[in-house]
């Protein structure tokens, strides 16, 4: 710093101040304001910062300015907060200023595109920018990645937190509703976890960490949230400007009117817990409008509702009941959280008086009996129970007379009202509780590869009166700032590595100290405050001052009284103690520490709901109650430490974050008031130095904290060089520069990329460097002077190298030539005796392999396997000759494995002759199988012949039987006809009696009346009228008797013309194709067998014509054998109607065979040599399938449809073949000659082709082939 530069001084509103020096003292400069003129003050060395030559400039990396500290790190963020720009980063940090107002366009879907993917620093600093970084290392590093979200109430950390949940979920999501829960979660832990506080209207009184899981394929797949260390003396009171949590407000503004009813809701003024605080809604113009006056405070109604563009209890109820529909809470369980809520109201407003008895003890006001019963509703328990446990506590005695003696302690009104507030805090406390489980199982995942977790937790605080929470918060804090300086540490030494700068580590000032001042085992405050709480009678006061008892001369720990400040010099040694944290010392004030610091409830009223009558209230306790200590059950009271459960959580979310990469974003509040484009600098340089920034630009200092690229310095001052320098590499010209200057070496490093300066070093540099001409031209001349000297040099080395290297080249070839002279024989001699003997014996051993081979040609099984075992053998053989002969091997060497070689030829040898033994008895064995086998098989052809021969047998019995039986038939049905044949025959011969008779009569009456008229000649008048009168008597009398021929027929005849007049369809008009194609297609039964009767007749006409015109000496064709054909003229069958016959034989498939000599044959073989056999299968009545096996010829197919002209035309009962004896053969006589005669080709083709009728067979072959 020179006398007249700019400077930076420290400022109480603005931080600091732009001056210059004036005067220059022991321990402190005098500084002139630049904005004042005329006016000085002092200022400590320490305190004063140089400034940049443009203090208007702004850079996106506070890495990059010339001065690094923090004067100008507050500048730099002031200069881009006026210009909206809010993010800025620190290395890899980021610090986030609350703008106060909507930025348009910062958090747009396309800002989430554009931001895609991005390296940092290639785009403007944003909360996206490490969103996306944490993702890309995750994925790159397989690693899980964390984003700690830091800052004191009101600087934005709950919103920069859900905009990197949206930025992950929408970026990285699956589009599904599982990313959308995540995003809606908030603002149901908002509605239950923020609450208004004098520097934020939605300030989150806990800690979350946010967890967003990842599968395989790197997209989101689930969520999870912890939460840490609730802030439950809230509930029970706030201060003047302060409000509850907003679910109570929200459901007095929103709930709708049956909500409130059966809740027994109203105005916030009217309970307690709300009444000492501000008890206006938030709402604006429209809203408030809605929300009924019933509803409304005095309060509300004077001053008008609180303004937040982001807050709104009306429409926020709405939203938080969407939420809650979204991530899966039905009606019910919503009405449940809301009944609570209104329970822990309800409870707030019991009041207290003294009994008025000599016990002492309190009772319940008369004027709360109503608010007692509906608090006893709201959470289902009894309402005497209530009363008790509210005034009372129950014991149980240990000592001193039976145990287990049930003592009522009553208690005073002060008593009663910390009861009540304690069951407040309880049931609360427990709802939040069920609040994030709920949550967290509305975003379950089955497997996780990694997250990316988000951890929102309030920054450093301090107050004029600092208690429980903010020891807890700070102790927090300092665990925090340890972690994030090792790792921004760590981050800048792997840097240093990367550009090989290869510096020692960087050592910073560790806070280990004032860690285990809080958490030590034993004379840690926690432990400490946890052996008071388990006293009788516990203390604040004892309390204090057993922490300043175990810790006198403790650097971190100090008395109140000690302190700077006037209004922490007034506490007492006993109500605090003073503790010097990373970011400042802080005042603590102890009372209520003791009460804050147990979670438990006593026994009467842990008992009352644990058993109370409504599940939701049951299940809230169910978990507390399943860990909580034995010992409680003693009478003693119970105590659950709130601090060392708060560190038993911190210890394992720091686990948590040491296993993950990390990432920081720094918020910052801008101001108090909470309002846009207002930038209080001393406020923002406090919660910068709360935040570790300063630590951070302290740590920085330590090292190379300011760094430049080549090309940029080369860009920078190229312009003050010569032409002739600028030519230079950049590297090599920077090189020359430093050199040129006489920087010394440990002011700067120079590493792959960049150089690194030492800190202030880069901007001595640069003053150097845009010094007056004179003095420039004096510095080329020296990087002039310094580029040939050090080209001389690299000369001079060369050449010198080169001489070097060639007289140690000839100095090692005469040694080698020395060397070889010397050893060459002795190496020889050594060398080759062991190889010649060794090769001796492994050219004997391989010789032997010819035994080998003739073992092996003996054996059966196994003889490619044992080959192969032979031929690795001599092919292990033959490379050990090769090795032997072509490398250097010992004695020793050459034995061992010739050892191993004869080792494996032995075991060979015996493997090959086990296998021969093997192998014989295998042969032995499978001759026995083979003869066992074969007898086997025989005996199942006998036993299988024997059953097929027996039912070859029964089967002709029983088609024996059949024949016999229809033999029976036929002889009774011959006798009923021969008897009626014999009746009809009487019957003739009487009527030719009759007639004879009638004959005679007419003839004597024929003769009488012819003499008659000879004899009445002369009466010839007379006698025609008599003729005519006698004719008419004959006629008359005669009527009775028949006359014409058909008088004389028998019945048979009558028969036979009845069953012509009776038939039903008229089938002689039909073409051939006609029946053809009804037989093929039709369903009516009796329609199909007129047309077979049709057909069959017209069969019988054709082939009666065709043998009537045929030639004498031409062979004749025979459809079938003789005798059927003789059968059928001899004895023709009796008429049946179609429809019966057909009926009558059901299809039945029958089949036959019967010897067959064709006529031309019956002549040229007298013997009957060449007698064949003729086959038939009937479909029903016809033939379906016809063959002629003859000697010396081929078998004759016909089958019905397509060789109708050639086959029989007899129906079944006209062939006579059923009273043949041993005519009818078994279905599979007939179809295995069938198949062997290549009869199923033959009537596949048919049916292929359409000729085959539909029949039995057809069927069953198409059946077979699908």
């Amino acid at each position: 710093m020179e006398d007249g530069k700019p400077v930076w001084a420290p400022h109480a509103v603005d931080g600091f101040q732009l001056g210059t020096i004036v005067d220059i003292g022991a321990d402190s400069l005098t500084i002139e304001p630049l904005k004042e003129k005329g006016k000085t003050f002092l200022a400590t060395v320490n305190q004063v910062f140089p400034a940049e030559d443009d203090v208007n400039k702004q850079v996106e990396d506070n890495c990059s300015l010339m001065y690094l500290n923090e004067a100008t790190l507050l500048n730099n963020i002031r200069v881009r907060y006026s210009k909206d720009k809010i993010y800025t980063f620190v290395a890899n940090i980021l610090i986030a200023v609350n703008p106060y107002s909507d930025l348009p366009k910062l958090y747009a879907p396309e800002t989430i595109k554009q931001y895609h993917g991005k390296s940092l620093g290639t785009l403007p600093p944003h909360v996206y920018a490490i969103a996306d970084k944490a993702y890309r290392d995750m994925r790159v590093l397989k690693m899980s990645q964390s984003i700690i979200v830091s800052g004191e109430s009101g600087a934005g950390k709950t919103e920069n937190t859900k905009f990197v949940l949206r930025y992950l979920t929408t970026s990285y999501g699956t589009g599904q509703d599982i990313d959308e829960r995540i995003v809606e979660a908030n603002p149901l832990l908002e509605a239950f976890g923020n609450a208004k506080t004098v520097r934020n209207n939605n300030s989150s009184r806990f800690g979350k960490f946010v967890e967003i899981h990842f599968n395989e394929k790197n997209t989101v797949v689930g969520g999870f949230v912890s939460h840490y260390l609730l802030e439950k003396s809230r509930i029970c009171r706030q201060s003047q400007e302060e409000r509850n949590y907003h679910i109570f407000y929200r459901l007095c503004a929103g709930a709708s009117e049956d909500i409130r009813e059966k809740f027994h809701l109203g105005s916030p003024d009217g309970f307690r817990y709300l009444n000492r605080g501000c008890t206006r809604f938030f709402a604006n113009k429209d809203t408030d409008k809605q929300i009924l006056q019933n509803r409304k405070s005095p309060e509300h109604l004077k001053a008008g509702p609180l303004k937040d563009p982001l807050l709104d209890d009306q429409g926020d109820f709405n939203r938080m009941s969407v939420a809650m529909k979204k991530i899966g809470l039905d009606d019910a369980e919503k009405l449940d959280l809301f009944r609570v809520v209104a329970g822990v109201l309800h409870l707030g407003n019991i009041d207290f008086e003294e009994a008025g008895s000599t016990s002492g003890g309190c009772n319940i006001k008369k004027q709360s009996s109503q608010t007692l019963e509906y608090c006893a509703e709201l959470l289902g328990l009894d309402e005497d129970d209530l009363r008790v446990s509210l005034t009372t506590r129950v014991m149980l005695t240990t000592a001193g007379g039976a145990k287990g003696t049930v003592i009522k302690v009553p208690l005073k009104v002060e008593q009663g009202n910390n009861a009540r507030d304690a069951l407040a805090k309880a049931v609360y406390s427990r709802l939040f509780d069920h609040v994030v489980t709920r949550i967290n199982q509305c975003f379950p995942f089955d497997s996780s590869a990694n997250f990316i977790g988000v951890l929102d937790i309030a920054g450093f605080e301090y107050f004029e009166h600092n208690s429980f929470e903010q020891f807890c918060i700070n102790y927090c804090n300092e665990k925090l700032q340890q972690f994030f300086n090792e790792r921004i540490l760590k981050e800048e030494q792997e840097l240093y590595n990367k550009e090989g700068l290869g510096v020692n580590e960087v050592h910073y000032v560790d806070n280990q100290d004032c860690i285990d001042l809080v958490e030590a085992k034993l004379v840690g405050i926690l432990d400490i405050l946890d052996e008071e709480n388990r006293l009788p009678q516990p203390s604040d006061q004892h309390f204090a001052e057993m922490v300043h008892s175990k810790h006198k001369n403790h650097f971190r720990l100090t008395i109140p009284r000690k302190s700077k400040l006037a209004v922490h010099r007034n506490v007492r040694d006993d109500e605090g103690f003073i503790v010097r944290h990373f970011a400042g010392a802080v005042c603590y004030e102890t009372t209520k520490f003791v009460e804050k610091n147990n979670d438990a409830l006593h026994m009467s009223l842990e008992c009352l709901v644990s058993e109370s009558k409504d599940r939701f209230i049951r299940e809230l306790f169910e978990n507390s109650n399943n860990t909580k200590d034995s010992k409680q059950k003693t009478g003693k009271l119970g105590f659950i430490s709130v601090g060392n459960k708060f560190k038993t959580q911190l210890n394992i979310l720091l686990e948590k974050l040491r296993s993950t990469g990390s990432s920081f974003i720094r918020c910052i509040k801008p101001n108090l008031k909470m309002i846009s484009h207002q930038f209080e600098g001393a406020q923002i340089l406090s919660q910068l130095q709360c935040s570790g920034m300063v630590s951070v630009l302290d740590l920085m200092q330590g090292g190379f904290p300011s760094r430049a690229p080549f090309h940029e310095l080369y860009n920078m001052y190229k312009q003050y060089m010569p032409a002739k320098l600028t030519r230079l590499d950049p590297r090599l010209f920077t090189k020359a520069l430093f050199k040129a200057l006489g920087l010394n070496e440990n002011d700067y490093k120079f590493g792959l990329t960049r150089v690194f300066f030492r800190p202030g070093k880069f901007a001595e540099f640069d003053q150097i460097m845009k010094s007056d001409p004179d003095h420039l031209a004096e510095l080329v001349k020296k990087v002039n002077k310094w580029l040939i000297c050090s080209r001389w040099k690299k000369v001079q080395w060369c050449a010198l190298s080169v001489i070097k290297m060639r007289n140690k080249m000839l100095y090692r070839a005469s040694a080698c030539i020395k060397m070889q002279k010397t050893v060459r024989m002795w190496l020889c001699r050594r060398k080759h005796k062991p190889r010649i003997d060794g090769l001796v014996k492994v050219r004997n051993l391989k010789t032997r392999m010819d035994k080998f081979n003739e073992v092996v040609t003996g054996l059966k099984e196994g003889k490619q396997e044992m080959g192969k075992q032979i031929q690795e053998l001599d092919t292990s053989i033959t490379a050990l000759m090769v090795k032997i002969k072509s490398t250097m091997m010992t004695r020793i060497q050459i034995d061992h494995e010739y050892q191993a070689l004869v080792t494996r030829s032995e075991q060979l040898l015996t493997a090959m002759q086990n296998k021969k033994k093997e192998e014989e008895e295998k042969e032995r064995l499978k001759r026995i199988q083979e003869e066992m086998e074969r007898e086997k098989k025989r005996r199942q052809e006998e036993e299988q012949k024997r059953k097929q021969e027996e039912e070859e047998k029964r089967q002709k019995a029983e088609m024996e039987q059949k024949r016999k039986h229809e033999e029976e038939e036929r002889k009774k049905r011959d006798e009923e006809e021969r008897k009626m044949q014999a009746e009809m025959e009487v019957q003739l011969e009487a009527e030719r009696e009759e007639e004879a008779a009638r004959q005679v009569i007419l003839e004597q009456e024929r003769r009488d009346r012819e003499l008659a008229m000879r004899i009445a000649s002369s009466e010839s008048e007379l006698i025609p009228e008599e003729s005519q009168n006698d004719a008419g008597l004959r006629s008359n009398g005669t009527s009775g008797v028949p006359s014409s021929p058909e008088r004389a027929a028998g019945p048979q005849v009558q028969a036979s013309k009845a069953a012509a007049g009776t038939k039903k369809y008229e089938l002689s008009k039909w073409k051939y194709a006609e029946l053809r194609d009804a037989i093929n297609t039709s369903c009516d039964i009796e329609l199909l067998a007129a047309c077979r009767e049709e057909f069959h007749r017209r069969l019988k006409v054709y082939h009666a014509w065709k043998s009537k015109n045929k030639k004498r000496n031409e062979g004749t064709e025979q459809r079938a054998p003789k005798s059927v054909t003789d059968y059928a003229q001899q004895n023709p069958a009796p008429p049946i109607p179609a429809r019966q016959h057909e009926v009558a034989m059901n299809r039945q498939q029958r089949y036959f065979r019967i010897p067959f000599i064709r006529p031309g044959d019956q002549y040229k073989d007298p013997q009957s040599k060449k007698k064949g056999w003729w086959y038939a299968h009937f479909d029903g009545p016809w033939i379906a399938r016809q063959m002629e096996l003859h000697p010396d010829k081929h078998p004759i197919l016909l089958v019905a449809g397509k060789d109708d002209m050639e086959m029989c035309e007899l129906s079944l009962e006209e062939t006579g073949l059923t009273r043949k004896r041993g005519a009818e053969i078994l279905p599979r006589q007939f179809e295995e000659i069938w198949e062997r005669c290549g009869g199923i080709q033959y009537l596949r083709s048919a049916i292929e082709s359409r000729q085959a009728r539909p029949t039995y067979a057809t069927a069953m072959l198409q059946s077979l082939l699908k």
